[in-house]
């Protein structure tokens, strides 16, 4: 009974150090410059533990995804009580659609704007980090930036379909999945995702028990759902997390392979999860919200 009644003691405290964001119920005033800097900070974190995981990779660093899914996990910790931690513009869209109350429409411009930037230093960073194991990598296999095949190396920063470190980039490897099937991917990925998110933040789930725990499983929903879509997009499932470091491979030397990507496929990041994120949100929404039973009022601030 006494660890029972300090487990809420505990969980109390933690509700009242996190702000809305990810669904939270209650109101809590998030101040432009504060939630920009959040957004940044957390969506940088967020794209240097996955696209740096991949970077390290050509360095011959053991392959694994425990950095990515502890990589969200820290992202969001770290950004919660600036802006609710949202760090993938399709999770912001679907709360602008859905929390209305909590999360208008009209903060979606600084959200994005900030998660792209964010993204962009992260790969400006992975890019001065790494630059020279990819350049080593490029030599070693005779890859030329910016020509056909280069997306080999260009995968540290952007995604490409299908995986080219399992399949290649030769023609026979272009035909196993077209643009639209990417973006299908992409999206049922993506719509997984929030409806793990929404469910792990309705505080009418019972089976959340501690909510400081939820940032860990988002991280760990991201992680399986790379280990299961990776081998045909790299499952990027996040808009920020792909173009803003595209941006940067545009820039340093990748060009068209970079964007508009080989068949002119790098829209399938962005349109894919913003169409996906509003979807699995919506399933919560309307299929299982209105089925869990209510406990104390509202959804939980995490994000």
């Amino acid at each position: 009974m006494a660890g029972n009644g300090e487990e809420h003691r505990r969980n109390a405290m933690f509700r009242r150090l996190m702000p809305r964001g990810m669904g939270a119920g209650r109101r809590a005033p998030f101040g432009t410059r504060r939630a920009f800097v959040g957004e940044v900070v957390g969506t940088y974190l967020l794209v240097l533990f996955s696209s740096g995981s991949a970077a390290a990779v050509l360095s011959g660093a053991q392959v694994g995804l425990w950095q990515v899914g502890f990589g969200v996990a820290l992202a969001i910790y770290v950004s919660v009580n600036l802006s609710g931690g949202h760090l993938n513009p399709a999770v912001s869209l679907a709360f602008a659609i859905f929390r209305r109350a909590e999360f208008g429409f009209r903060s979606l411009p600084l959200y994005w704007s900030a998660q792209l930037v964010g993204a962009v230093l992260a790969g400006v960073s992975v890019l001065a980090i790494f630059g020279p194991f990819v350049l080593r990598f490029e030599e070693v296999n005779g890859l030329v930036r910016g020509e056909a095949g280069s997306q080999r190396s260009a995968m540290v920063l952007g995604e490409y379909f299908p995986n080219p470190a399992i399949y290649g980039t030769d023609a026979a490897a272009a035909s196993l999945i077209s643009p639209a099937g990417a973006a299908l991917v992409e999206g049922f990925g993506t719509a997984i995702l929030a409806l793990v998110i929404f469910s792990l933040t309705d505080r009418r789930n019972a089976g959340v028990t501690s909510e400081r725990l939820t940032p860990l499983l988002i991280g760990f929903t991201v992680a399986a759902l790379i280990i299961l879509f990776a081998p045909l997009t790299q499952a990027g499932l996040n808009p920020a997390r792909d173009l803003g470091p595209r941006l940067v491979a545009y820039f340093a030397g990748w060009g068209s392979i970079a964007i508009p990507g080989p068949s002119g496929g790098f829209w399938v990041y962005v349109v894919g999860p913003m169409a996906g994120g509003p979807i699995g949100a919506a399933i919560h929404e309307l299929l299982i919200r209105p089925g869990l039973e209510r406990v104390s009022g509202g959804d939980k601030g995490m994000g």
